[in-house]
C-alpha cells in the first residue's frame, strides 16, 4: 500500500473525529459549564472557547506526532490495522481528556451548590433556612 494513501487516510479520518467531537462538546457543554459557573455566562462562554481550541492543540498535535510510521505497509491488512491502532488511540486520547473535563467542572459545580467558602452560593439558588440562635438563657429576640 502507499504510503502517502495510509497517512491521508489516517489525517482525515482523525481530524475529522477531532472537529467532530469539538463542535458537539462546545454546543452541548454550554449549559453544563453556565452551571458549573454559577450562571455566569461570559465566562463560561469563554471556558468553553478556551477549552475547545485546547482540545484541538493537544489533539491534533498528537495526530501529527503519531503521524510517523516504521511499519512496513506491505498489504491493505497491515495498513488498516496500523491504522485502526492510531484512530484508536486518538479517540482514547479524546475521551480522557472530555472525562477529565466533565470531572473538573462537576467538582466545581458540587462545591458551588454546596456554597463551600471561596464559592459563594449560586444567586439562583434560594438562599437557605434562616435558624434563629437562642441564647443560653432560653429567650429569643
Amino acid at each position: 500500500m502507499n504510503i502517502a494513501g495510509f497517512y491521508f487516510s489516517y489525517l482525515a479520518i482523525s481530524v475529522a473525529l477531532t472537529i467532530w467531537v469539538a463542535r458537539t462538546l462546545h454546543k452541548n457543554g454550554r449549559i453544563f459549564l453556565v452551571d458549573a459557573f454559577r450562571g455566569n455566562e461570559q465566562l463560561a462562554d469563554s471556558v468553553n472557547h478556551l477549552l475547545v481550541v485546547g482540545f484541538y492543540l493537544v489533539n491534533v498535535g498528537y495526530i501529527t506526532v503519531a503521524l510517523k510510521t516504521s511499519y512496513a505497509l506491505n498489504s491493505l491488512r497491515a495498513a488498516i490495522e496500523l491504522e485502526s491502532t492510531k484512530v484508536g488511540i486518538v479517540l482514547l486520547i479524546l475521551a480522557g481528556m472530555h472525562f477529565f473535563n466533565i470531572l473538573v467542572f462537576s467538582r466545581m459545580r458540587h462545591r458551588a451548590l454546596r456554597g463551600e467558602p471561596g464559592n459563594p452560593r449560586p444567586s439562583f439558588l434560594p438562599p437557605p433556612p434562616h435558624t434563629s440562635v437562642v441564647p443560653a438563657g432560653g429567650v429569643s429576640h
